[in-house]
């Protein structure tokens, strides 16, 4: 059988995919690899989110060619499900696979493994219905459809995967049926649908036997979770199903949109020690006027009141947002405003994205696009002040006690540090050699750079013995 590997773009959701491809080639009998280099084939899972997401992907096609022109290329993601023609241009590529399509993979992976490229001497094996590859890029091959037709998360049995992270992702929706005028995301992953709850809580139960401590939930628009099913259910009854069905020890909710951070959520993740005070909303701008450029139902006074709620009765917790500056109009008073505003208030940390016209959004045909260079230094201000804003909130934790999952160490890093999460999202390491997979507490003594350092506070299972 075939080596794969995987190299991951994007977002959490897409990371859940790629997790979910693996699971899936590893049942099949593929071999992961370590790197690109040792692979038969490589598989690219994209994001089109920026100008500079695609960049990215690009570049990493050609340098995947030019250190190994034999290796066969799977592009993957919503980058090849927005523009696959640009991708089957490229030098190295064997196969184009759209959103629509991943579930085909696994059977696209065998393929290419056993048709030989031009210039081999062997003729390639047939295989019904699937075409025929070779090393010329001009006849990679495109697998794309309506996106639009799809009405689950993701073909059976792709539900989600364990990758090779100590926190596993589980995307339980895709897809989104809001239309920002910026965001090319709904054209490339479809209308917003769910994984029914039963499968979730099945999901959830499988990774807590498998002996995970955390999971990650994700989705395109997490709060929308449930709205398509029928009977509906809500995101807060979902999350009660698996405090009161499984026994995860640790679930984190990755992105949720401000108007669906309802009191009842906020006072659910704080009665429990089992749901991370962690709290990821998208701000996107300050500025009122451009909010409703941008077609984002809430103004700030909205986004305001819930960052309120949660520090009133979460002080401990993570307050994280994306924020796009150089939106087409923005004036100088619009950034001043979204300045002030987060300065103003308890955020923990910013995710800053330069606007780049995305093609088909709205926001591509508007007037006013504000030059690159003004972008640049309105991104920059940003990102000093959210530098600002997450080492007061690192500060802040010196003395108290948190609950720090330890992670995998990097082979690089110092041996005699295990490095750690905590439960509000921040990095710890710990003055130990720990087996990753651990959760205790730790009493937080200083901070060191962007890290936080701490002591456990109970007994820890050294590496030695974990082993």
């Amino acid at each position: 059988m075939p080596t794969f590997y995987i190299e991951q773009f994007g977002c959490r959701a897409t990371q859940a995919d790629g997790a979910a491809i693996e699971r899936q080639l590893r049942e099949q009998g593929c071999q992961l690899v370590s790197g690109a280099h040792a692979a038969d084939v490589v598989v690219l899972n994209t994001c089109t989110v920026t100008a500079a997401a695609d960049t990215q992907a690009r570049d990493a096609i050609r340098k995947l060619h030019a250190a190994n022109s034999a290796t066969r290329i799977i592009v993957t993601g919503c980058y090849a499900q927005r523009a696959p023609e640009e991708l089957a241009a490229l030098p190295g590529v064997s196969f184009v696979v759209g959103n629509s399509h991943k579930p085909q993979i696994p059977n696209l992976l065998r393929s290419i493994a056993l048709i030989p490229r031009a210039g081999e001497q062997h003729a390639a094996p047939h295989l019904a219905g699937l075409p025929q590859v070779s090393g010329s890029h001009e006849i990679a091959k495109i697998l794309t459809g309506d996106i639009f037709d799809l009405s689950e998360v993701l073909v059976a049995p792709v539900l989600g995967g364990e990758g090779n992270h100590t926190r596993p992702t589980l995307k339980i929706q895709d897809g989104c049926n809001a239309r920002c005028s910026f965001c090319v995301i709904p054209f490339v992953r479809g209308k917003s649908r769910s994984l029914p709850p039963e499968k979730v809580v099945a999901e959830v139960q499988r990774f807590a036997d498998s002996g995970y401590r955390e999971i990650v939930l994700s989705g395109i628009n997490l709060g929308a979770y449930g709205r398509d099913l029928s009977p509906r259910v809500a995101f807060l009854d979902l999350l009660h199903r698996i405090l009161d069905e499984t026994p995860v020890e640790r679930v984190r909710v990755s992105s949720i949109e401000p108007l669906d951070v309802s009191l009842s959520l906020i006072d659910l993740i704080a009665s429990t020690g089992r749901l991370a005070p962690h709290f990821h909303m998208p701000l996107q701008s300050a500025s009122d006027r451009i909010l409703t450029a941008m077609h984002r139902w809430y103004r700030a006074e909205h986004y305001a009141r819930r960052v309120e709620l949660i520090h009133e009765r979460l002080p401990p917790a993570a307050i994280g947002a994306d924020v796009i500056t150089g939106f087409p109009g923005e004036t100088e008073a619009d950034h001043a405003a979204t300045l002030r505003f987060i300065e103003q208030r308890a955020f923990t940390y910013l995710h800053v994205f330069s606007y780049s016209p995305r093609p088909g959004t709205k926001a591509a045909a508007l007037p006013n696009q504000v030059p690159g260079g003004v972008i640049k230094r309105r991104a920059r201000e940003l990102r000093a002040l959210a530098e600002t804003k997450s080492a007061e909130f690192r500060a802040s934790q010196i003395g108290r006690t948190l609950r720090v999952l330890t992670l995998r160490r990097d082979p690089e890093d110092d041996p005699s540090w295990t490095p750690a999460l905590s439960e509000n999202y921040l990095s710890v390491q710990l003055p130990l050699t720990l087996p990753p997979n651990q959760l205790l507490t730790a009493s937080i003594t200083h901070t060191k750079g962007k890290n936080l350092c701490a002591l456990p506070l109970e007994p820890v299972l050294a590496a030695s013995e974990a082993g």
